[in-house]
């Protein structure tokens, strides 16, 4: 195996070889202690979770490429060292490994940002299919080094991707770059833009803008990915007949599919329109509940019961948002007819003006609910009318905190509520006699 080994060349392997280690030992450490600053200085965890992800791959370059100069040293026979001359491609190899990690842990991360922002987008779909790409394009290259190491000739391929490799990696480099810039620049300048108007709240102003960008990020992805798509294969075959093929396919889709056009000219109207948006309770085409997402085609509502709602936006004749700008204290309390109605009023005034005074409450309602009007006379007692003014989505929570109250202070005031109420005349069967005839 060995021509000669003298002892120099020996002790020169083992000083390379210790002294791999203590780097890669150094590494260890820096790239720890750098982690942990990252993670207390920065708001971002991406830099410091793809340094985590990439310390091993990176560990094991820094420890096979101080073993493969130790083993050049050695005096190998002309087999071994015909491998050895090849050793290059090995660590060509670890290289692609270590930058693949990288980017698919940057891809994880930020597929996991999305997820916690709600999941919703063209990108957060997309980035599954980027890291199964990235994953098959790092492999592919790997395998063309290491069959080259065997001796397989892989010039054709290796040609190949000389000549699209690069044009095919770019393009999809720069398409995903877009994609993301488009989710992550988009709802600030729709943001921007929808915060110059006036008359509006702070959170009405947000939801319009979350709205907004949910209709526009996803397609203009789409188009990036379109485009994306036809660059790559204008290198292999004539586009201008697929280019032509969409004419046609989206003049069949204006004559036969005149449903879809429909729900897309009414989703654009309810967008312009800001009939509704994300995050507001409504009641669409008969379904009331929390919108979840909206688009040109669809509305997604949640109910109370969690069950998920899909409504075509062509088939929405009335919507009635329950939270846009203000919402409303409207309910009914009824008392005893026997109670005095003076002093009744007063003390759901009094109680609906310290709930509005509350610390916990007063971030909640606009206007102290009060009584408005006494609104009829029922069979069993007298109902009244209590209406006041809350911020959007707060009414029910108001509502029954008031109606709590209400209960407590009629028990200190002794305030009586109705029960239901009969009332039976009974008649004496002698009474019921019909009168006799002194006459006869």
């Amino acid at each position: 195996m060995f021509r000669e080994l003298s002892s120099s060349n020996l002790f020169t392997t083992v000083g390379i070889v210790f002294a791999t280690i203590a780097l890669a030992w150094l590494f260890h450490l820096v790239s720890k202690r750098i982690v942990g600053r990252l993670i207390q200085k920065t708001k971002s965890s991406l830099a410091e979770y793809v340094l985590l992800v990439a310390r091993k791959p990176f560990l094991a370059l820094i420890l096979l490429s101080g073993f493969y100069l130790s083993a050049l040293i050695l005096p190998w026979n002309t087999t071994v060292r015909h491998y050895l001359d090849r050793g290059p491609a090995i660590l060509i190899v670890l290289g692609i490994y270590a930058l693949t990690a990288m980017i698919v842990a940057a891809l994880s991360w930020y597929e996991r940002r999305l997820k916690t922002l709600g999941g919703a987008g063209l990108a957060y779909r997309v980035i599954p299919w980027a890291r199964i790409l990235v994953v098959l394009l790092a492999g592919l290259s790997a395998m063309l080094l290491a069959l080259d190491i065997l001796g397989i000739n892989t010039a054709p391929a290796m040609a190949w991707l000389g000549q699209y490799g690069g044009r095919i990696l770019l393009i999809f480099s720069l398409s995903m770059m877009v994609i993301i810039s488009i989710a992550r620049i988009t709802p600030k300048l729709v943001e921007t833009a929808i915060s110059r108007r006036t008359g509006e709240s702070k959170s009405e102003l947000k939801k319009r803008s979350e709205t907004l960008s949910r209709v526009l990020v996803n397609p203009l992805q789409m188009v990036v990915i379109i485009i994306a798509i036809l660059t790559i294969l204008s290198d292999f075959i004539n586009i201008t007949t697929i280019v032509a093929s969409f004419g046609i396919v989206g003049l069949a889709i204006g004559f036969g599919a005149q449903s879809l056009v429909k729900d897309l000219l009414a989703g654009l109207f309810v967008i312009l329109e800001n009939q509704y948006r994300v995050g507001d309770v409504a009641t669409i085409a008969g379904v009331t509940g929390v919108v979840e997402d909206i688009n040109l085609r669809r509305t997604v509502l949640r109910d109370l019961d969690g069950t998920v709602h899909f409504v075509p936006n062509g088939e929405v004749r009335v919507a009635s948002n329950l939270t846009k700008d203000w919402a409303r204290v409207n309910m009914d309390v009824k008392v005893a007819y026997a109670e005095d109605l003076k002093h009744v009023i007063k003390v759901i005034n009094r109680v609906g003006k310290e709930l509005a005074k509350d610390p916990a409450w007063a971030s909640h309602i606009l206007t102290p609910p009060e009584v408005l009007r006494v609104n009829s006379f029922g069979p069993s007692g007298i109902e009244i009318k209590i209406t006041g003014d809350t911020k959007p989505a707060s009414q029910w929570v108001v509502t029954g905190e008031l109606r709590s109250r209400l209960k407590e202070a009629f028990d200190e005031e002794g305030i009586s509520t109705p029960w239901p109420q009969t009332k039976v005349d009974f008649i004496h069967p002698i009474d019921a006699r019909p009168a006799s005839n002194n006459n006869a």
